[in-house]
C-alpha cells in the first residue's frame, strides 16, 4: 500500500526499522553540514549528481532527469528494495531537494516514500540525535525496473495545452520571477504563455511545515476550477521546486499531476513565447 507523502517528524523516526532515510539537503556547504550532523544512518544524496544529470540547458533545463537505467541502479547502491519504506528529509520545507527524490520514486512506482514535514529543522526541534561522517550503505542489486521511461511532459506538450482551458499550467517560482521583474538564474525573466503562478513556498506555514489538507485543497481550487488533476503541468526554473507543488497536490488527495521538468530553463533557451505581467 502506498504510503502518505507527507510524515511528521516524530512519526518518521519513531519506527526505524526497515526504513531507508536520505539526506537530501542541498545548495552550498550542504555536504559539510551532512558530515557534521545527519540523521543516524541516513544517507547523503546530492541534487546535482544524483537527482539530476548533465545536459544542454537548451534541450532538458539546468536540472534534468538522469537516465532511469543510472536511477535505478543509485537506488540499489543506497540499498533501497522495493520493500523499503524511504523517508526524505532536507531543509527547505521539502523544496530543495527532498520533494523531488519523492517525485523520483514515485515515478517509478516505489509505493513507500515520504518527505518529512519541516525536514531538518523539525528533526532538530524534535531533538533527535544526530551522527557525524559519513553513512555506508547495504548495495543490492538496482532496482527493479517498473516503467520503461520517465512519466514527464515536453515542452511540445506544454505548447500545445497551455491556452487549452481543460488543461491548467502551474509556475512555482517566486512571483516576481514569474511576472519577469527578476531573474537571477536564467537569460530571459518573464514565464510561460497562460501559465498561472502558485509559489510553491505558499504551501508552507510561518512554521515551515505544510498548511492543513484542508487549506491546500482550497488554494489549489481556486486554481483548477474544474480541471481535473491529471491534466495539471507543473513546472518551476529547473524542475525542482516544482515537485514540491506536485507533492502538496498529493498531500491533499489530487493524484496525477505532471511535471515539465525541463521548466523555464528550457523553455526561455529555445525561442518559444514569452509573457510578463
Amino acid at each position: 500500500m502506498d504510503s502518505p507523502p507527507v510524515i511528521a517528524a516524530a512519526e518518521a523516526v519513531s519506527s526505524r526499522r526497515g526504513t531507508i532515510f536520505l539526506d537530501a539537503r542541498a545548495g552550498s556547504g550542504a555536504s559539510e553540514a551532512y558530515a557534521k550532523a545527519h540523521l543516524p544512518g541516513a544517507l547523503r544524496i546530492d541534487l546535482e549528481s544524483d537527482l539530476s544529470a548533465l545536459a544542454d540547458p537548451a534541450t532538458g533545463g539546468r536540472h534534468p532527469l538522469p537516465p532511469l537505467e543510472r536511477w535505478l541502479a543509485r537506488l540499489g547502491d543506497w540499498g533501497v528494495t522495493p520493500s523499503h519504506q524511504v523517508i526524505v528529509y532536507d531543509d527547505a520545507g521539502g523544496g530543495m531537494a527532498a520533494a523531488r527524490a519523492w517525485w523520483m520514486l514515485r515515478a517509478i512506482s516505489h509505493p513507500r516514500v515520504a518527505v518529512i514535514d519541516g525536514g531538518w529543522r523539525a528533526l532538530g526541534e524534535l531533538g533527535v540525535p544526530t551522527e557525524a561522517g559519513i553513512a555506508c550503505p547495504s548495495a543490492v542489486a538496482s532496482y527493479p525496473r517498473k516503467v520503461d521511461r520517465w512519466p514527464t511532459v515536453d515542452a511540445e506538450l506544454v505548447a500545445r495545452v497551455r491556452s487549452d482551458p481543460r488543461w491548467r499550467l502551474i509556475d512555482a517560482r517566486a512571483p516576481e520571477r514569474y511576472v519577469g521583474a527578476t531573474e537571477p538564474l536564467d537569460p530571459v525573466a518573464g514565464h510561460i504563455p497562460g501559465a498561472c503562478n502558485l509559489y510553491w513556498q505558499s504551501q508552507l506555514d510561518g512554521s515551515g511545515l505544510f498548511d492543513r489538507v484542508d487549506a491546500l485543497r482550497a488554494r489549489f481550487a481556486k486554481i483548477l476550477g474544474d480541471v481535473p488533476p491529471e491534466q495539471v503541468v507543473c513546472y518551476c526554473g529547473s524542475g525542482v521546486t516544482a515537485c514540491h507543488l506536485l507533492l502538496a497536490m498529493d498531500a491533499c488527495g489530487l493524484h496525477g499531476a505532471k511535471l515539465y521538468v525541463g521548466s523555464w530553463s528550457e523553455w526561455c533557451r529555445q525561442g518559444r513565447p514569452l509573457a510578463c505581467d
